[in-house]
């Protein structure tokens, strides 16, 4: 079975995709979602519309200590630079928000893209690059504003809406000042 047979019919077969998502160990779970085309992902992030409500602790479970590290892998479906991670932590000080970057290959130009992740509603979280986070675990690179280097091209004035899939995928959008973009990409926890 492949993930792209969830989607060969004009629906999206969300729950089926769901089940087949949790049944994988990680790192089939991670190759399958990676291997979500451009065209799958902005079909999945309508589909999961209020599908499965998604919170801070999808990104980051609660047992977690602060400024420790989890790695999501994902896939966007621009045409180049697909593959990178994002990385998320709680932070250090009490608030209903986590903090991370963007690993890719590219960072040393297009800078590391830190965010901060809050709830956006009782169903999505929203990952703005409006914000950096004040502090970060001290393997993380630098902390620049979005509005630095490359990153004013990438990161600045974008803020990412997420949907619930399965306990470790989430499905996102990029918007700019507001409106959408067409950029989608899938996140599989570690």
């Amino acid at each position: 079975m492949s993930i792209h047979e969830f989607f060969r019919a004009g629906n999206v077969d969300l729950a089926g995709l769901a089940a087949y998502l949790d049944g994988l160990d990680s790192r089939l779970r991670v190759a399958e979602a990676r291997d979500l085309a451009a065209d799958e992902q902005a079909r999945l992030f309508e589909a999961a519309q209020g599908f499965r409500r998604v919170t801070l602790d999808d990104f980051v479970a609660k047992d977690r200590a602060p400024l420790e590290p989890v790695v999501h892998h994902g896939r966007n479906s621009l045409p180049v630079f697909r593959l990178f991670e994002k990385r998320f932590c709680r932070p250090d000080a009490a608030g209903e928000e986590l903090w991370g970057y963007n690993e890719q290959t590219w960072k040393t130009f297009t800078g590391p893209g830190y965010f901060v992740a809050k709830p956006a509603s009782d169903l999505e979280v929203v990952i703005d690059y409006c914000e950096v986070p004040p502090r970060k675990p001290a393997d993380w690179p630098a902390i620049l504003e979005n509005s630095a280097r490359l990153s004013r091209f990438i990161y600045y004035r974008t803020r990412d809406f997420m949907r619930g899939v399965s306990k470790h995928v989430t499905i996102g959008r990029a918007t700019r000042e507001g409106k959408p973009m067409d950029n989608w990409f899938v996140l599989c926890r570690e």
